[in-house]
């Protein structure tokens, strides 16, 4: 079972338009309503490939109650924690071409008893998870060092730890030693400081977070594919993916850690499932999720050998958080 935490969870409506203009009239050719959020969307694929999992919520008002019974549609268990606010809801407009353009809510500003309570729920949740995904951006109401208490709760609860976060949040965290961490490359070269531009940059920010506490680090490079650094140092590379017609990248990276705890959380099968995943979600709409027939896990390669002086195609700069 594989346990998710989404502090900030969300409805995302994706509307499916020609072009994006400023000013006109926009008539959409497709629309949907899928749960968000960054754990919610590990759920949703996990789910999706006949694994069990909980997905422990904030909700709030019609749309938390709204978003709790779509997850229930789609065979994620949810426990929720009430709060005074209403979830959020955000608008994604996609581009036949994949250009996505996002309005992120803030979400609610969580009281510190209702942060208390999430902590709590966590721990003492009693499914025996394999895995426990902590998922996101902190909402308002929560420190940085929020999910560091997670991390440690959680393990004292016996279960391993995927963080997938950025900023502060993600810097705090790592002392506490997350067993995984799932930075993309610009959140990765923000973590650092300085901008990467070849998959050496890459790997030596990865070590650097290795350094500070992180177990192993799965690392999303976008059109170059992905790298980890397993918990014991060890470097795999897979080559990018065949081209495909791109309908939608929004949960993509989800999808992607979802295929890699599935696979086990740990070496080179764990991240060849993991791009599979990841390249099956961007040929779906919206934020739908794959099953197993949509995966092409023969397109995908795994490799020890990327060349570190390989230029990245979109080199990462670092960003304000």
């Amino acid at each position: 079972m594989i346990l998710t935490v989404t502090p900030n969870p969300s409805l995302d409506r994706t509307y499916e338009i020609p072009s994006l203009g400023r000013g006109g009239v926009l008539r959409a050719t497709g629309d949907r309503v899928d749960p968000g959020g960054k754990g919610v969307n590990v759920s949703r694929a996990v789910a999706a490939a006949g694994i069990r999992t909980t997905a422990v919520l904030p909700l709030g008002g019609a749309p938390g109650a709204l978003l709790a019974e779509l997850l229930g549609a789609q065979g994620v268990d949810v426990t929720a924690v009430s709060i005074a606010g209403q979830t959020r809801s955000n608008i994604s407009l996609a581009e036949p071409d994949g250009t996505l353009t996002k309005i992120n809510a803030p979400g609610p500003e969580l009281a510190p008893e209702e942060s208390a309570l999430l902590l709590e729920t966590v721990r003492t949740h009693d499914g025996s998870p394999a895995w426990i995904a902590c998922c996101g951006s902190l909402p308002r109401g929560l420190r940085p060092e929020w999910y560091a208490e997670l991390v440690t709760r959680a393990h004292e609860a016996g279960a391993r730890i995927a963080l997938d976060t950025s900023g502060p949040a993600l810097l705090a965290a790592l002392p506490n030693r997350p067993d995984v961490i799932k930075p993309n490359v610009h959140e990765l070269a923000t973590a650092v400081g300085r901008p990467l531009a070849t998959l050496g940059d890459v790997v030596d920010a990865a070590r650097e977070l290795r350094a500070l506490g992180a177990g192993a680090v799965l690392a999303s490079l976008g059109a170059d594919g992905q790298l980890l650094i397993s918990a014991e140092g060890d470097r795999y590379g897979t080559a990018p993916a065949p081209a495909a017609e791109i309908r939608s990248n929004v949960g993509a990276g989800d999808a992607s850690l979802a295929g890699f705890l599935i696979a086990g959380g740990a070496g080179p099968e764990s991240l060849a499932s993991a791009l599979a995943h990841g390249a099956a979600a961007v040929r779906l709409p919206g934020s739908a999720m794959p099953t197993p027939a949509d995966l092409r896990p023969d397109a995908v390669r795994v490799t020890r050998d990327l060349p570190l002086d390989l230029p990245l195609t979109e080199p990462a700069a670092v960003r304000s958080v």
